[in-house]
């Protein structure tokens, strides 16, 4: 049984900044994020990972590097969901732009884009699901973190948990926030800790 402990990296400045969308642009974590990232290595110090990856992003990067202290693997599957034209922009401004873009993602991300030009949901889970299914063929059991960001988390764990991908809103991950599954050999899915502080 493999367990993956999965990542949010911790707070930039479009975080704090009203939740600004961050899709695909590297920006750094704040102070802040840097001391959540040294919590989750308190939290975790008890725990010893045989392989740590991360989105090639710098904030989920350098989220997996404090927290572990270990060598981390940059993985482009890992990477934040393209959010089109709403990359930069808070929901509030995006939606007073072109609502109906937002209703059409919240009805069905599945296959409509998110900003109108990005990804949908169902690439975002096929190209993250790839990554966990290779990862299966490299590790068949011990721990394995993985930190990646908020849209690609929630929305692969709402596929994995059999959720239709417009309740993926659902579930919640804070920044620096680490979920726990477990994937059996035959790649069962089972959802440990949601969004924990251990």
């Amino acid at each position: 049984m493999l367990n993956v402990f999965l990542l949010r990296h911790g707070q930039t400045a479009w975080n704090k900044d009203n939740n600004r969308y961050c899709g695909r642009t590297d920006i750094s974590l704040t102070e802040k994020g840097i001391r959540q990232a040294e919590a989750v290595r308190e939290q975790l110090k008890g725990i010893t990972f045989s392989s740590v990856y991360s989105s090639p992003l710098e904030r989920a990067y350098n989220t997996a590097s404090i927290a572990t202290g270990a060598a981390v693997t940059k993985d482009e599957r890992l990477i934040e969901a393209d959010f089109g034209q709403w990359e930069r922009k808070t929901k509030e401004e995006f939606i007073a732009e072109d609502p109906q873009t937002w209703d059409n993602w919240m009805a069905d991300p599945g296959t409509h884009r998110a900003g109108g030009t990005g990804e949908t949901g169902m690439e975002v889970v096929t190209r993250v699901d790839d990554f966990f299914r290779e990862l299966l063929l490299w590790h068949s059991s011990g721990n394995i973190l993985v930190a990646a960001h908020n849209g690609v988390n929630r929305l692969y764990l709402a596929y994995k948990l059999g959720m239709p991908l417009k309740n993926y809103r659902m579930l919640v991950q804070d920044n620096a926030s680490v979920t726990v599954f477990t994937l059996s050999a035959e790649g069962a899915f089972t959802l440990q800790h949601l969004n924990s502080k251990f």
